[in-house]
């Protein structure tokens, strides 16, 4: 049935005084500052005449179609903002303004500084109260002011109209009781200003560099000075190496399956006159990160489709009328380290070149919600340097603490890259795949993703890791290095840690730089191919294995020198297995509706490869004694059968689809049997000139490990409660209204390509995907036709955190029986959707 509501009509005249005030705010005049942010965050109403009828600021229509995926359309760039900003809270309004408050620094204010965020993110589950210091320090006043300056205004017009539309629709909420009632009526939920936009944006700059080093950063407390005399050496190498170095996790999330994959077919491959694009983040199914399926249309100036983070006005990942392109996580390094020589009796101040430095200090005061339900102030002084804040890695290893004598500093090249919004704002308009080029190459502002792109009558797809990354000779790391950075180089590999006390180890400029201390982007990676080019989060270098990519910084990642992941070996074996015609699909070109199956076969690469070898090693023993979890430690000291569990894996199909059986037993043994060393497993080591077909065959010699393995992971099955041959439907699941949605795939370590990673150990409730998974969110498969665009989606976790709203489940379910969105993107194709709904917003 077609519904049409309207929600236009004129509006109380304190409406469009808040309007009057963002507009204030969009051109630097309001929002308060990373120190004292709050509530509305200092905007000021502008004076209205109380004589003077009130006009429409804003104008947006939401035309929403099957799935409940919003089409927005607008006349102006506010229009378009402010219909995103509605319909993003419409569906998620408790994910957003719980995030709201992590940006400004309020989450203590609130929810106590002891306790976790609610969800992952890029920041991971941080105190409340590290987490807030972070943000008031690291989004601070004046980078906020710095990131509306670079701006475009027709950016600025998106994000002044976003935080209105965010802003209507808490109004509305408030008034109207139903909707997203988990939190509508908390005190914490309440109107935002642009500035709260532009710190939303900002962050999200910083996933591969400061947000890796959240409490270091917010606990980087400088030590009381002492008088010069009584200072003593300290030789921080050889207390470096008496010490154990707990190091963070460097990749983006710091959890398995937050990636991605993604393949651009040329047209040799397609076999016609459009390529297609095949992309896929795995990234979260909760919290202030997850996906954001929409249509932005403003006639004559832009038409995109695709999906963007909560909170960010811009398509990130997407298609226009001509282009269409994709993310994963880049291997390159985008922060680096300065160890920083202190003054004689002036622990905030650093020699530079033999002259005294003194450190920037931000006293922070944060207000922390008590159990008596008061709120009390906790006051911290932290500090920046040139370089960036100051750290504490003392938390990583003592010999690395602030000292009188020591210090360290930390750079994200993407702390000064205020051009990703406006690169990705030009994607979203580009009208060619060469100009979408051109424009990477122009802004090199992607923060630490690498790029895949095809576009409508381009006969190559492309691949490119440009964007923004530190710009590091190898001159400069012989000489810049310390002996504490040449201790952590196995543990921070390509990172540079530099003296910071020498100009001469400043990140250096390239002619072609588009910021101070970056790479330019002549120098970087990008490939164009009529075959397939791809990335599944390894290197670079694989983007095509017929044409490895090498000669470019080592600092962008590892190019022939370390095994790639089973699920990059199984993405291109996908891709080439399709164009070799030696799939079970038939023909050898790659079409859409193939690739759409393809692309969620669940194939299991390790068992593909190893299965059979192994159960031959562990199968031969009917009972193993196992006293220790080789990847838990858990005691379990009793013999197990196997002779149930190599049934079952016998018949296995090696896929983790809906109905196969025993998926599960195979993922915990190879979770278990690849902590052997590659030395010990593999009769074929890795070879770079092999890189897809090695490692490979087990050693007979490794039967010892592999039955403990093998063990264990029956143990872990029978503790769980689920049947050996239980269906993988069964094991793997989202809950949505009660009801267990079954689902497909796995984690990126045993090979699977299609990712549903659940953090939840098996006997602890199954693979649930419900708390803070990863896996497949957005996907697309995008071809152009002539004269149009066929473009085929899921948003895997549905549009909705909501549980009351009817697009909290529909999309997972779609996705749980593999039946692809066609999503409407033609003005007739949206008119036409049998599911179509339109609300008129004006303000």
């Amino acid at each position: 049935m077609r519904q049409v509501e309207s929600s236009r009509g004129a509006l109380p005249l304190s409406i469009v005084a808040l309007a009057a005030a963002a507009l204030l705010s969009a051109c630097g005049g309001g929002g308060g500052g990373g120190g004292g942010s709050n509530g509305g965050g200092g905007d000021v109403p502008a004076p209205v005449d109380p004589g003077t009828p009130p006009t429409a600021i804003y104008k947006a229509e939401i035309r929403r179609t099957a799935m409940g995926v919003p089409h927005i359309k607008a006349d102006t760039w506010a229009g378009a903002g402010y219909g995103y900003g509605y319909a993003q809270a419409e569906d998620n309004l408790c994910t957003m303004a719980d995030s709201f408050l992590t940006y400004r620094g309020e989450r203590s204010q609130f929810f106590g500084g002891d306790a976790q965020l609610l969800a992952s993110s890029t920041i991971g589950r941080p105190k409340n109260i590290e987490s807030d210091f972070f943000h008031r320090h690291v989004i601070s006043d004046d980078v906020v002011q710095k990131m509306i300056a670079a701006q475009p205004d027709n950016l600025q017009q998106l994000v002044k109209g976003f935080a209105a539309g965010y802003n209507r629709y808490v109004r509305d909420v408030k008034a109207k009781a139903g909707a997203n009632a988990a939190c509508a009526n908390e005190t914490w939920v309440r109107p935002v200003t642009t500035n709260d936009i532009y710190r939303r944006m900002y962050a999200a700059n910083l996933a591969g560099g400061y947000s890796n080093f959240l409490p270091n950063i917010s606990g980087a407390i400088a030590p009381a000075a002492i008088a010069p005399t009584q200072l003593s050496a300290r030789n921080t190498a050889r207390q470096f190496a008496s010490a154990k170095t707990q190091l963070p996790d460097l990749q983006v999330g710091g959890h398995e399956g937050v990636g991605s994959n993604m393949i651009g077919f040329g047209t040799a491959a397609t076999g016609d006159s459009s390529p297609l694009l095949f992309g896929n983040p795995h990234w979260y199914w909760r919290g202030p990160d997850r996906f954001y399926q929409a249509q932005l249309t403003i006639p004559g100036q832009l038409n995109v489709s695709g999906t963007s983070f909560l909170g960010i006005p811009v398509i990130l990942i997407g298609f226009n009328d001509n282009v269409a392109w994709s993310h994963t996580v880049s291997t390159a390094r985008r922060f680096g380290f300065f160890e920083l020589k202190l003054a004689p009796g002036m622990p905030t101040s650093y020699l530079r070149d033999g002259v005294a430095v003194k450190m920037q200090a931000t006293a922070i005061t944060v207000s922390v919600k008590q159990n008596d339900g008061g709120v009390s102030p906790v006051t911290r002084t932290l500090y920046k340097s040139e370089y960036g804040p100051m750290v504490n890695l003392g938390a990583l290893n003592p010999a690395l603490a602030w000292n009188q004598t020591t210090a360290f500093a930390m750079r994200d090249i993407n702390g000064d890259n205020y051009r990703t919004f406006r690169n990705w704002l030009r994607w979203n308009q580009a009208k060619s795949l060469d100009e979408f080029i051109a424009i990477q190459r122009e802004e090199a502002a992607i923060p630490w993703v690498n790029t895949v792109a095809v576009g409508r009558g381009a006969a190559q797809a492309w691949y490119a890791d440009i964007g923004a990354v530190p710009n590091v000779s190898p001159a400069q790391t012989a000489s810049c290095t310390t002996p504490t950075g040449q201790l952590l180089s196995a543990s921070l590999p390509r990172v540079p840690i530099f003296d910071g006390s020498r100009g001469y180890c400043d990140w250096q400029t390239d002619a072609d730089s588009a910021q101070k201390g970056a790479i330019g982007a002549s120098r970087m990676p990008s490939l164009q191919r009529d075959d397939y080019v791809s990335n599944m989060n390894d290197s670079y270098w694989l983007a095509q294995p017929k044409k490895p990519l090498t000669g470019y910084p080592d600092i962008m990642g590892p190019a022939g020198t370390e095994a790639v992941s089973f699920r990059t070996r199984m993405g291109n074996k996908l891709a080439q297995e399709r164009l070799a015609g030696i799939d079970r699909y038939g023909g050898n070109r790659a079409t859409s509706d193939i690739v759409q199956r393809m692309v969620l076969n669940s194939r299991v690469l390790t068992a593909e490869l190893f299965k059979n070898d192994a159960l031959d090693l562990v199968c031969a023993t009917p009972q193993i004694t196992v006293a220790t979890d080789p990847q838990t430690k858990e005691a379990i000291g009793r013999d197990i059968n196997t002779g149930a569990a190599c049934a079952v894996l016998r018949a296995w199909d090696n896929t983790g689809t809906v109905a196969s059986r025993g998926a599960h037993v195979w993922d915990e043994f190879w979770n278990r049997a690849a902590l052997l060393p590659a030395t010990t497993l593999y009769n074929v080591p890795f070879d770079a000139t092999d890189a897809v077909n090695t490692p490979r065959d087990l050693k007979a010699s490794a039967a010892a490990g592999l039955q403990q393995a093998f063990g264990a992971a029956i143990a872990r099955v029978e503790a769980s409660g689920y049947a050996l041959d239980a269906k993988r439907g069964d094991v793997l699941f989202a809950t949505r209204s009660g009801q267990k949605i079954p689902l497909y795939g796995g984690c990126g370590g045993p090979g699977y390509f299609t990712i549903a990673c659940s953090e939840n150990r098996l006997d602890k409730g199954g693979y649930s995907m419900d708390a803070n998974p990863n896996g497949n969110s957005y996907m697309q498969v995008v071809r152009f036709p002539e004269g149009g665009v066929d473009a085929r989606t899921f948003l895997t976790f549905s549009l909705s955190d909501d549980p009351a709203s009817a697009h909290n489940g529909d999309y997972t379910r779609a996705y749980s029986a593999g039946q692809w969105l066609k999503v409407p993107f033609s003005e007739a194709e949206i008119a036409g959707d049998a599911a179509l709904r339109s609300t008129s917003l004006s303000e």
